[in-house]
């Protein structure tokens, strides 16, 4: 009776196009989601996820699940899941390509899931990591640890949507570091962010992460823009 009152009073929408959502959908409906841009990177060992790391960090894998386009379906819903409190949205893309990754995690193991992190005075505005449930998804989904302790920001940024490559690179250098112990020596580490843009953030995050002896790294994104 409580969640007919909640629904009559509030009724859920579909974060993409804003029509009521019927029984048994969630997040999107049934049209938005078969209108979701599926990148299928995960098949292609050389994808465009993967070309926008060559010549500047080593890494095992890259993908992203979805082609974010401005004004489309996929930033209505990193737009919902960063600055609306709408962390579900990172469990029901979580779920969803957990299904995807599942037979590539058996070609290529991975030991720990590792979030990008906020600094903690962004945290604290934001009160969430946008990537926070979405790592968690996967880590249950494929049955490895998430560790959000292992690399950490230690100088704040403002955002970096409105820069170049050259200018993130500049601005993002050595803001990251890692703490770790012998446990983590030899791990092949999972990075999972939003949207992949020029990889900036990414690549200054593996750098950090290759300070751990025999560290491998691989990287997933809910994301990429589609240039």
């Amino acid at each position: 009776m409580f969640n007919y009152l909640i629904n009559l009073f509030f009724p859920k929408v579909c974060v993409g196009c804003h029509t009521l959502l019927l029984s048994g959908e969630t997040i999107l409906c049934t049209r938005c989601r078969h209108e979701l841009p599926l990148t299928q990177y995960h098949l292609n060992p050389k994808n465009e996820a993967v070309k926008k790391f060559y010549g500047r960090i080593d890494i095992q894998h890259a993908s992203a699940f979805l082609y974010f386009n401005k004004k489309g379906i996929v930033q209505e819903l990193i737009h919902n899941l960063k600055y609306k409190g709408h962390e579900e949205i990172g469990t029901f893309l979580g779920n969803w390509y957990a299904e995807d990754l599942k037979e590539l995690s058996l070609k290529i193991p991975f030991d720990t899931i590792i979030p990008v992190p906020l600094h903690p005075k962004k945290l604290k505005k934001r009160g969430y990591n946008q990537v926070t449930t979405f790592g968690i998804t996967l880590s249950k989904n494929l049955e490895i640890s998430f560790d959000p302790g292992i690399l950490y920001r230690k100088k704040y940024s403002k955002t970096q949507s409105k820069k170049n490559l050259l200018g993130r690179s500049e601005s993002i250098e050595n803001i990251f570091d890692v703490k770790f112990s012998d446990e983590n020596h030899n791990k092949h580490f999972l990075v999972v962010d939003d949207v992949l843009t020029t990889g900036a953030t990414l690549e200054a995050c593996s750098r950090a992460l290759q300070k751990i002896p025999g560290a491998k790294i691989s990287i997933v994104c809910m994301a990429m823009a589609n240039s």
